[in-house]
């Protein structure tokens, strides 16, 4: 297999832009990419056992009939199943088999994938797919957690888990691009909204695949694409609008934005993003060491410490999708 049609995994924390990627990606006549995230290295990765034993394997393949992303991808079960027996018995192999079913209905040569934090398994990425490319999206963590808190105003994390989110995300892309180099890209969001065409010129090189023009208009991806001409300030021949950047500015809460930017700060310095000046009062100093900080701070160890005992024992401390994404029966509805 060639660095022209292995693997292409789009990694990164939720709001980072990953979707808009693999909608510019997927654009391209050689790439496959899924609209929505598939997350199977998240959900089924190890929580099995060994797949093979046929009863670990049946399991694993029941579950992840009955999820939505997987479902979505509209796999062969019984094509799995006979394919998955001709070769080793691996959760890689079988997340392969299923993404290579799903580009070959697209008729593309090649298969992508966007998964969140997919960067928690590069070790296992490399070690499976030897011709991997892993391109991880990074975004300003403040205008990322703004953008989260437009979606789950209610998220019992808040700022304490986005801070632990975003820095062991960072932690690992530096780690990776520098173990990888050639095979790990970091790609920051705003360079992608701020200059698209020079940033999926550096993407397609770095992918090894030649950049198509056709690309900026995210025709393969059409349902993306309207949603991003629903800003006012994006156009057909501009989808991405810049009021994205900064637009953490007088909407993140004044104590969630100082406990992200001095617990966050030398980490963003590194990717490009200057923390800005914090004018508090001393008794606003005050209230915040008292009640945020600790609140935060206790937001913060507890996300780091179910991430830990989730990665050393996936078969024991399992990730599992929001009961909404899993369906009561087979590629059925909920």
């Amino acid at each position: 297999m060639t660095a022209a049609t292995g693997p292409i995994y789009i990694g990164g924390l939720d709001r980072c832009g990953k979707t808009t990627l693999a909608g510019f990606l997927t654009s391209h006549p050689h790439i496959s990419v899924p609209a929505v995230g598939s997350n199977l290295w998240t959900y089924f990765y190890g929580q099995f056992g060994d797949l093979g034993r046929t009863a670990n394997f049946e399991r694993c393949l029941d579950a992840l009939l009955h999820y939505k992303h997987a479902v979505f991808l509209q796999p062969d079960p019984a094509r799995l199943r006979r394919d998955f027996a001709a070769g080793p018995p691996t959760y890689a192999r079988l997340f392969e088999l299923v993404h290579v079913q799903y580009a070959e209905r697209a008729g593309k040569p090649r298969y992508g994938v966007q998964t969140g934090l997919i960067e928690r398994y590069a070790d296992e990425l490399f070690h499976s797919y030897p011709d991997v490319r892993v391109i991880h999206m990074v975004r300003d963590p403040r205008d990322r957690y703004e953008a989260s808190l437009a979606l789950w105003p209610d998220g019992r994390g808040r700022a304490g888990a986005a801070a632990a989110r975003w820095s062991y995300s960072m932690r690992l892309a530096a780690r990776h691009a520098a173990r990888y180099p050639g095979r790990y890209q970091i790609v920051r969001f705003e360079d992608l909204v701020r200059e698209p065409e020079a940033t999926l010129r550096q993407v397609c090189a770095f992918v090894g695949e030649p950049f198509v023009p056709e690309m900026l208009a995210m025709d393969g991806a059409p349902a993306r694409r309207a949603r991003l001409l629903e800003h006012p300030d994006a156009t057909p021949g501009h989808l991405l609008a810049g009021r994205a950047i900064g637009a953490h500015r007088g909407r993140v809460p004044d104590d969630e934005l100082t406990f992200l930017q001095l617990h966050l700060g030398r980490r963003m310095r590194t990717f490009g993003y200057e923390p800005e000046p914090l004018t508090r009062g001393v008794a606003s100093w005050a209230r915040f060491a008292v009640r945020s900080w600790p609140d935060q701070g206790a937001r913060m160890l507890a996300w780091r410490t179910v991430e830990e005992l989730q990665q050393r024992w996936p078969a024991v401390v399992r990730r599992t999708p929001d009961r909404r994404m899993v369906l009561a029966e087979p590629g059925g509805v909920p």
